[in-house]
C-alpha cells in the first residue's frame, strides 16, 4: 500500500478538524459530561472510524481495510483496559467532574503525538531489521501472560506517580488545590502549577506506557505505518468519551484482562510465525525462510472480535450471578455524572 504525502497531510488535517470540533462544542464551557452526550460522541467517532475503513476498502482493497479494522478494534479494546488506570488517576487526584473531560482531552492529545513518534521509529526499525518481529512477538506473549496472571481485583489499588510527574513537582511548586481549569497560576509573582497540570501529565505519560504493548500489537496486524497511525488516532480520539459512557460498566468487565491477554498472545504467535516465514537470521535455518503456516487478516479479525464478544458476555454473566465479583476502582470519582 503506497501512501502519498498529500494523503498523510490530508488525514492529519482531517483528524485535527475533528478534534477542533469536539473541543469547540464540548470544552467551550466546562461541564459534567452526561451519559447521553458521551454516547452520541462515541457513536460519532466510531462512525468516523467505520467511514474511514470503508474508504480504505474502496481505494486500496479489502486486505488493507481488514488490517485497519483489526488494528482499530485491537487498539480500542486495549484502551478500554487503560480506562481502569484513568479512573484510578482521576480518583487519586480528586479531579472535579466538570474538568475531567479537559484532562482527558489534553492528556490524550499528548499521547497521540508521542505515539506518532513511536510509530515512526517502529516503522523505521522494521524496515531495516525484519528480525525485530521475533522480539515483538516474544514481548507480546510475555505481556499477555503477565496480564492474564496479574491480580486486578484489589479494592485498594492506588496510582503511584511516575518519573514525569515527580520531575514536574521538583521543577515547579504545586498549589494546594485546583484553580478552576487552569494549569498554571501566579501567586505573589511566583509561577505555580496546579494539580490539573500534574494529572494531565499523569494521563498523557501513562497512556504512552500503554503504547509499549499496543504499538507492537498493531504492527503484528499491519506493517503499513499509515494504517497503524490512523487506527491509533481513531481509538484515542474516542477514548475519553468512552470513559464517561462506560462509567460503572467498567467494573463489570471482570474478564477483560484475560480476553486481552489472549489477543496479545495470539498476535505474538502470529508475529513469530511471520518472522519465521520470512526469516533472514543466519543462525536459524541457514538464514533461509521456514515453511510455517501464517495467519491471514481475516482469521485475525475473527479471533479478535470473537474473543472480545466472549469476554464481554462472560463478564456480564459472572457479575449478574455474583455481584461481589465486580471490581471497585476509582470509587472516589464518578465519570458518568
Amino acid at each position: 500500500m503506497s501512501v502519498p504525502v498529500w494523503l498523510w497531510l490530508a488525514t492529519i488535517a482531517g483528524l485535527i478538524v475533528l478534534l477542533a470540533i469536539d473541543l469547540f462544542i464540548v470544552d467551550r464551557k466546562p461541564h459534567e459530561v452526561t451519559i447521553g452526550e458521551a454516547g452520541r460522541w462515541v457513536s460519532f467517532y466510531i462512525g468516523m472510524a467505520i467511514l474511514f475503513g470503508l474508504g480504505v476498502w474502496y481505494f486500496a482493497g479489502g486486505t488493507p481495510a481488514g488490517e485497519f479494522f483489526a488494528g482499530y478494534i485491537t487498539e480500542y479494546s486495549l484502551s478500554v483496559d487503560n480506562l481502569f488506570i484513568f479512573l484510578i488517576i482521576m480518583s487519586t487526584f480528586k479531579v472535579p467532574a466538570i474538568h475531567q473531560h479537559k484532562v482527558l482531552l489534553i492528556g490524550i492529545l499528548m499521547a497521540l503525538v508521542m505515539r506518532g513518534i513511536f510509530i515512526a521509529v517502529g516503522a523505521a526499525v522494521i524496515a531495516q531489521f525484519s528480525w525485530v518481529f521475533y522480539l515483538f512477538g516474544a514481548f507480546l506473549i510475555y505481556t499477555g501472560y503477565k496480564l492474564a496472571f496479574t491480580n486486578h481485583d484489589d479494592d485498594g489499588e492506588e496510582y503511584k506517580e511516575n518519573i514525569a510527574t515527580r520531575v514536574v513537582r521538583k521543577v515547579y511548586p504545586v498549589t494546594d488545590g485546583y484553580q478552576g481549569g487552569r494549569s498554571f497560576v501566579k501567586i505573589d509573582g511566583k509561577r505555580f502549577v496546579t494539580p490539573m497540570f500534574i494529572v494531565i501529565v499523569a494521563i498523557g505519560t501513562t497512556d504512552l506506557l500503554f503504547a509499549l504493548d499496543s504499538i507492537p500489537a498493531i504492527f503484528g496486524l499491519t506493517k503499513e505505518p499509515f494504517l497503524v497511525f490512523t487506527a491509533n488516532a481513531f481509538a484515542l480520539m474516542g477514548l475519553r468519551q468512552l470513559y464517561f459512557l462506560l462509567g460503572g460498566l467498567l467494573n463489570k468487565l471482570v474478564y477483560l484482562s484475560i480476553g486481552l491477554s489472549v489477543i496479545l498472545g495470539f498476535i505474538g504467535v502470529k508475529l513469530i510465525l511471520e518472522a519465521l516465514h520470512t526469516n533472514s537470521l543466519s543462525f536459524l535455518n541457514g538464514g533461509e525462510p521456514l515453511h510455517v503456516p501464517t495467519v491471514g487478516i481475516e482469521v485475525s479479525l475473527s479471533v479478535i472480535i470473537g474473543v472480545l464478544v466472549i469476554t464481554t458476555v462472560a463478564s456480564l454473566v459472572k457479575v449478574k450471578r455474583h455481584p461481589e465479583a465486580a471490581k471497585h476502582v476509582g470509587a472516589g470519582t464518578d465519570p458518568g455524572k
